[in-house]
């Protein structure tokens, strides 16, 4: 079975997501593009600028790269957002609700209830028209002070054979908005996976990134919402 989207889920992407995300999409009807490699050490990743990535190159070493083995392929994506770090980090930070910015889920719950923390199970149900119905997923980190998070899919029904993720939020710019300068934060999202049998590292590299940079796009798009109207209520005070 070749990782691969279904028409309707297509149509799905097209009304939420950039003419590129869409382009990513259909291409697994034909020769697939190559999804950017992840970056060798020392080298940024796309979408930062070399100012970003000095800032940023800890966290990258310390969260963002993996020992790749044989039939393994990992990648990072960068998405800029005009939100201070602290919006952004309220809603990555929840475990229990993935959907708030995650496009392709129907439900989320937390296994057994209680509180969410380090080795919480989550049991995530998938829209129909991805390769997946559900996924069991266990939660790695969650550093508040760093503002930085990860998960393990550990079960379910899916293809993603020990996919691991983690994700980061780092703020920049001049939190003074009179002074001229401007803030915006940075996510950095990374993952390690299996490659699937029947498919190419390649093949696999490509959905993957195409599923974590719509969902990078939904989290801008609902935190930069999120900012704006919370700059326009303190306008009115």
């Amino acid at each position: 079975m070749i990782i691969a989207l279904d028409p309707l889920l297509r149509n799905r992407i097209r009304d939420s997501s950039s003419a590129q995300a869409m382009e990513n999409v259909n291409a697994y009807h034909g020769s697939p593009p190559q999804s950017p490699l992840p970056p060798a050490d020392g080298d940024p990743p796309a979408g930062l600028t070399p100012e970003e990535y000095e800032s940023l190159q800890s966290t990258i070493d310390a969260h963002h790269r993996y020992h790749l083995s044989t039939g393994q392929c990992s990648s990072l994506i960068t998405q800029r957002i005009r939100a201070p770090a602290a919006t952004v980090w309220s809603v990555v930070r929840r475990f229990d609700r993935p959907q708030i910015y995650k496009h392709f889920i129907r439900s989320c719950a937390i296994m057994e209830g209680g509180e969410v923390r380090i080795g919480s199970l989550r049991e995530v149900r998938v829209i129909s028209g991805l390769p997946a119905s559900t996924s069991t997923e266990r939660l790695d980190i969650l550093d508040e002070e760093q503002r930085v998070t990860g998960f393990t899919i550990i079960g379910g029904e899916h293809r993603l054979t020990n996919y691991r993720s983690v994700t980061s939020v780092t703020e920049f710019g001049e939190s003074d908005r009179e002074s001229g300068g401007g803030l915006w934060t940075v996510v950095l999202e990374s993952y390690i996976v299996d490659v699937p049998e029947g498919n190419t590292e390649d093949d696999t590299r490509l959905f993957a990134d195409t599923v974590v940079r719509l969902n990078l796009q939904k989290l801008a798009t609902v935190t930069e919402s999120m900012a704006a109207a919370a700059a326009v209520s303190e306008k009115g005070k």
